[in-house]
């Protein structure tokens, strides 16, 4: 069984921020997919998920941000991912949501430098 999985929220630039720190995995996804589906559901087009604190993340947990990212594509907006650990990095270099306009910065100074 995975470990929990926290989730803070915040706004930067108006663009909600989810800090989460933990394993997202078949035991914890559905605290994700709750968290990202109300945002999408109150109207946020972009949505910025700070990986930082993540030790791990399995196909359940790829597969909720590619639907969150289906749903934003929709709305002509993105999902930001926040991410600089390079076991997690190769995870979603080998899933394919990197071509999916899944897009990942390594900081959260350089997501920002780009919000719309």
């Amino acid at each position: 069984m995975g470990l929990d999985l926290k989730i803070k929220s915040r706004k930067i630039q108006d663009i909600p921020v989810l800090d989460l720190e933990g394993e997202i995995d078949v035991y914890t996804y559905p605290i994700l997919n709750d968290a990202l589906l109300a945002l999408i559901k109150d109207g946020h087009a972009t949505i910025t998920v700070n990986m930082e604190n993540v030790s791990y993340i399995d196909s359940t947990g790829l597969g909720v941000l590619a639907n969150s990212l289906n749903k934003i594509a929709g709305k002509k907006g993105e999902l930001r991912v926040i991410c600089n650990q390079p076991n997690l990095l190769k995870i979603f270099t080998v899933s394919g949501l990197l071509n999916r306009n899944l897009k990942i910065f390594p900081g959260e100074t350089e997501a920002f430098q780009t919000a719309r």
